[in-house]
């Protein structure tokens, strides 16, 4: 099984979708391909992450018995209209109004703690590159070489600077998954830190300024330029971290 078949069913193997045949594939591919397990791994802890963080909808109490004498009130009009009038199927109405409300308020929810949860996701991603001693699929201080191993591999061109005369070097690249999908992640070294940088389209964005939150003892940056997603986390302290956000951001 390729790493393309493989990325194409990693949604349906996560939901146990799939035939014994092809989640055994798949289990072998991910023993011999680490990016893919990586992809995987990352796509389990976002799945489990957001349905641990985002709180269940609860109907207010007497929803249903109103819903119900909306219903026999409307069986009731229905057998008064005109014999040439279309009925209405009251209970498929109620039902999508619930659902609708339903899916509005969770989706506002949502919508409402996207930082937050990237943020969280920038952190997990961050250390697990550490832990598993996987910072790099691209170990290269040249970016000349980075830039180019992500043809073909992403659906975009990341911006990749280097500064070694300003303290920040350039360590290589890998791919990550972050906000559902794939992202480039850039791994810069400064002194004994490790600096990691997510970079991956943001289409309908306009530039925004540099945002500085904390996770875990981490410091996470984050700011969009040229329709695209910037995120910045490290244990740097925050003003050498900014001063290397606003070298990121002069790189064409």
């Amino acid at each position: 099984m390729s790493c393309r078949e493989t990325q194409e069913l990693l949604h349906g193997y996560l939901d146990g979708q799939l035939d014994l045949v092809r989640s055994l594939e798949m289990e072998r591919h991910f023993r011999e391909c680490p990016a893919c397990a990586r992809d995987y791994e990352n796509l389990r802890s976002m799945r489990s992450a957001m349905s641990q963080s985002i709180p269940y909808f609860q109907p207010p109490a007497g929803l249903e018995k109103r819903l119900h004498a909306r219903l026999r009130a409307g069986s009731g009009a229905q057998q008064r209209v005109p014999r040439f009038a279309m009925p209405w199927n009251w209970a498929a109405v109620a039902a999508a109004l619930v659902l609708t409300a339903t899916v509005t308020w969770r989706t506002t929810l949502v919508s409402q703690r996207p930082a937050e949860t990237l943020a969280e996701e920038v952190v997990s991603s961050h250390v697990r590159s550490l832990m598993a001693e996987h910072l790099t699929d691209v170990p290269s201080s040249d970016r000349h070489t980075v830039k180019p191993w992500f043809n073909g591999k992403l659906d975009f061109s990341p911006a990749v600077g280097d500064f070694p005369d300003r303290g920040f070097s350039l360590a290589g690249g890998r791919l990550d998954y972050l906000d559902g999908r794939p992202v480039a992640a850039l791994a810069y070294r400064t002194r004994q830190h490790v600096i990691n940088l997510f970079i991956w389209p943001a289409p309908e964005r306009a530039d925004t300024e540099i945002q500085t939150t904390d996770r875990q003892g981490y410091h996470v940056l984050h700011w969009t330029k040229a329709h695209m997603n910037y995120w910045e986390v490290s244990d740097l302290n925050a003003q050498e971290l900014t001063q290397f956000a606003n070298l990121l951001r002069r790189t064409d």
